[in-house]
Formats: structure tokens, sequence, C-alpha cells
């Protein structure tokens, strides 16, 4: 299968969301609302153009990435700029086939080019490791909260890029979702039924 990967273009903004929630739903928690932090980043200032990429296969879109600006601030209230990688998204019966690292690999890529120094995302370790990524804990970098856990990860994009860069990862503001937008914004999509499944926390 031919797969061709592309920045994203205007008119593929909605078909983006809709495969992002396409992806997410029912995964994490009962619906999803990932396709609403999608929408919100490329309004926000976070966003980066040529970090908003999408995979193409016989003319379908069946996957899409975006990397967006964000934050380290040091003990000294210093900021340092780098990047909040996700949502990654897959179509459901494409999952698995190996689209997802492509389009991680051209985002890494993508990135590089444009002289960022880290990104930084929230994802399954297992899966992240293959790419480089490592517990943002070996940075010496926590959340906003001052925590640190498994799924909380950082990749160097340049070799040394990182070695004055310690303290708290600030993501953009539409990683938190308001439950009120978000329903009004879920009437733009075919009705799908909520539901806890197994690979939820409860």
């Amino acid at each position: 299968m031919e797969l061709i990967i592309k920045r994203t273009e205007n008119q593929d903004y909605f078909l983006t969301e809709n495969l992002t929630r396409e992806a997410f739903w029912n995964i994490y928690k009962p619906g999803c609302d990932e396709h609403l932090v999608l929408h919100n980043l490329r309004k926000s200032k976070s966003y980066v153009p040529e970090l908003d990429l999408v995979a193409f296969s016989e003319h379908e879109i069946i996957g899409h990435i975006i990397s967006t600006r964000a934050r380290v601030l040091d003990s000294l209230n210093v900021e340092h700029e780098v990047l909040c990688a996700g949502p990654l998204s897959v179509l459901p019966s494409l999952q698995k086939k190996g689209f997802g690292a492509l389009l991680i690999e051209a985002s890494i890529a993508e990135a590089k080019k444009l002289g960022y120094a880290a990104m930084i995302l929230f994802g399954n370790p297992d899966y992240y490791r293959r790419f480089g990524f490592r517990n943002a804990e070996d940075y010496e970098i926590t959340t906003k909260d001052y925590q640190n856990f498994d799924a909380f990860m950082v990749l160097e994009l340049h070799s040394g890029a990182l070695e004055d860069v310690k303290g708290r990862f600030f993501e953009d503001i539409a990683f938190v979702v308001n439950p009120k937008e978000l329903e009004v914004f879920e009437k733009q999509f075919p009705y799908k039924e909520k539901r806890k499944t197994n690979t939820q926390l409860f």
C-alpha cells in the first residue's frame, strides 16, 4: 500500500478531526475528546503548520499527526521552546500495520529540519521507545504539576539540545477540554455510542 505523507490542507481539517475521533473513540474513556483538542490546537498560537501532517493512501486519508509548540520552564523562570507531539491517529482498520510509525518518523524528521530541540509527549512507553523517546525523568523534566511517570516521554532532536534544559513542561491550553464545548462540537459528527471498554482505567 503506497503512502503519501504531506502537510494537512484546510479542506482536510474536518476529515482529520473525524479520523482522530474514530481512532480514539472509547479507548481511554467513553467517547473521546482528542478531536476537539486537535481542532483547538489549530486555532492556537502553538500551531506549527509544517508539523500538521496527513497520510494518504489511494487518495484516502488514513492517518494524521500534529506537533505544536510547548515550553519547559526552568527554576529561574526562563522558558525553553520544545514541541508537544500528538495526537497521532490511524484509521482503526489500518492500525498495527506500521502507518503510525511512518507518521512519527516523518514528524521527527520535519521537526529536526525546523531546528526544534525536543519533542515531548504522553504515550505508550513500549511503543515510543522504538523512536528514541525516553522517560522525561532522564532529562530532569517534569509535568507542570511536578510529576513524572512512564508515559511522560522526551525525544532529544539534536545531540545535547536539552543539556541545559531542566524544569516543568507546559503544553498548550488546548489540551484542557471544556465538557460543554465538547458537547456542542460533537454535534458535527455522526452519532457513536459511548461505552466503557477493558482498555479504560476506572
